[in-house]
């Protein structure tokens, strides 16, 4: 792969769950089969070594891309392209185990994701028995310790067990666990939401690390905007399973084009500005099972016109920015 080849390109991922009631229900109430779009068209590339951000309100469908990205969801419509090849076909193949072996995730819940009748020295060593990299016992012991260390983590905490543990630290194992197999893409689901700040900034700096040390890629998922301007270089904004702008993250912060980006930042407290008031975030996100015609913003657009309730806008590269929205597009904005 040419260095100018991103290492990640999704094109046009789409994916669309059956959530109708039960067929007898449905025959007896007369009712149609009900289908949300979660995913609806996401393109983007991450190049190796880089971060992308995505961020929006909850229910936009951050984690369903995280889990069409690792294989956990086959996707509706589209592809992922990873180092030159079809991921999503190569997931259905033998030798789609040495493409996971790449391609790893760290999920949001730290309590959740880890088994708790699990000692943490067979939580790390799994992937490594699993994948067949290390069976033998007292290599998968040493291997076990060497990646809690690079986490913060002791290799005496081996023998405990995930209760023993606290919120951030459970996390560290995770990620541990997650580099055990070399891995060079993280999907990393808001992995920091369930923790305190100051446990935050230490699993975000530790990740950081870790990426200029093993010259990782990360894609990373939040909703808080403050950590998503300390750990990434591209920013993408989710809508109702739709990217509306993608920009280099200073682009994106110093100048917001899409209204629904300006939202988010008016939301935002800022410690220079301690006598304005905070914009709050206005609106509801309209039912994803029934969205709006045209620009699906446009019910909480101060912008939109007669254009952007018929014509849903696409995303173009203006100046660039990739961004979908008419206002911006004619200049109103």
């Amino acid at each position: 792969m040419s260095a100018a080849t991103p290492l990640v390109q999704a094109h046009d991922l789409a994916k669309t769950f059956d959530v109708s009631p039960p067929w007898l229900n449905r025959v007896i109430e007369g009712r149609p089969r009900q289908l949300l779009n979660a995913v609806d068209g996401v393109s983007f590339e991450i190049g190796k070594g880089q971060t992308l951000a995505l961020v929006g309100e909850s229910g936009c469908g951050k984690s369903t891309v995280a889990r069409l990205l690792v294989g956990l969801y086959k996707p509706t419509r589209g592809g992922l392209t990873f180092d030159g090849q079809d991921a999503h076909a190569a997931f259905r193949t033998p030798e789609g185990r040495k493409l996971r072996r790449r391609i790893q995730m760290i999920f949001q819940d730290p309590y959740a994701s880890l088994n708790p009748r699990w000692r943490v020295e067979d939580i790390v060593g799994e992937p490594l028995k699993e994948h067949g990299i290390i069976n033998e016992r007292a290599q998968l012991k040493q291997r076990a310790g060497e990646l809690l260390q690079s986490v913060g983590l002791s290799p005496l905490d081996m023998i405990k067990y995930p209760h023993q543990f606290s919120g951030g630290q459970r996390q560290r194992i995770s990620i541990a666990r997650a580099l055990a197999t070399q891995p060079e893409f993280l999907v990393c689901d808001e992995p920091t939401s369930a923790l305190d700040v100051s446990v935050q900034a230490q699993v975000l700096n530790i990740m950081k690390d870790l990426q200029r040390q093993h010259g990782l890629t990360y894609l990373f998922i939040s909703h808080n905007l403050a950590v998503v301007r300390h750990v990434s270089d591209q920013v993408g904004v989710m809508y109702l399973g739709r990217l509306v702008e993608l920009a280099a993250k200073h682009q994106l912060f110093d100048q917001p084009r899409h209204p629904y980006t300006r939202m988010l930042l008016d939301a935002i407290p800022k410690m220079h500005d301690t006598g304005r008031a905070r914009t709050p975030v206005q609106g509801e996100v309209p039912n994803p099972l029934n969205p709006p015609a045209g620009c699906t913003f446009h019910p909480r657009c101060p912008h939109a016109n007669a254009r952007c309730k018929a014509e849903r806008p696409a995303l173009l590269e203006l100046q660039g920015v990739r961004i979908a929205c008419h206002a911006v597009e004619e200049g109103r904005i």
